[in-house]
């Protein structure tokens, strides 16, 4: 078992959850309009959707490992290439962070578990993330790789769930920072953008 894979596996995934995205925003949003426990029921539902993309990526790439180890390198090229069109296209976007909450319309605990949940399930750049991260990071020519995913999808959602909660929980002062200091948003856009790059640089290698 390389532990050393692991621990750039936890360390990617840290950064990529505190950068800015439509999820931790919306989780972000959610606490400051409606309080904590409604950013924490978001972050939930979220996190759950997870597990099906963990499941479908298991047992599908999996499969295609045991069938041809060329393919899976293709896999493997192709996700780095995806990684290097994400670092591109943050590199394009807009640095400014978006915490508008006046407008947010205030909904269950139960409903925006459900939301969270469907918001990842149903969101086909999420199967294509993990298709494109996960691989990179297997870590044992022993262990089944079936069970490699979905430790690697454990550490994911156990890292996520750590991150998006303190979100959740600090949104007040979240959001007072990133008023008081215009950087912010520039300065996790080019994290963001090195992670990509390097997490696409450690796969081909």
């Amino acid at each position: 078992m390389n532990f050393e894979i692991l621990i750039t596996f936890i360390s990617a995934t840290t950064v990529l959850a505190f950068s800015p995205g439509p999820d931790n925003i919306y989780v972000l949003v959610q606490s400051i309009s409606n309080g904590k426990v409604y950013g924490l029921a978001t972050v939930c539902g979220l996190i759950a959707g997870c597990i099906v993309h963990t499941t479908l990526l298991a047992f599908g790439v999996s499969a295609i490992i045991k069938a041809n180890d060329y393919v899976f390198f293709t896999i493997k090229l192709l996700g780095a290439l995806y990684l290097l069109y994400l670092a591109y296209k943050v590199y394009k976007s807009n640095a400014q962070l978006n915490l508008d909450s006046d407008e947010v319309p205030k909904k269950s605990l139960k409903a925006l578990f459900v939301q969270g949940f469907f918001m990842n399930v149903l969101n086909p750049k999420v199967t294509i993330f993990f298709l494109a991260f996960f691989p990179g990071f297997l870590f044992s020519e022993t262990m089944s790789t079936v069970w490699q995913f979905y430790i690697l999808g454990g550490i994911f959602m156990l890292v996520s769930f750590i991150v998006f909660s303190s979100i959740a929980l600090l949104a007040s002062q979240i959001k007072r920072f990133t008023k008081q200091h215009n950087n912010f948003g520039l300065m996790f856009k080019w994290l963001q953008i090195v992670v990509f790059i390097g997490i696409a640089v450690f796969i081909l290698l």
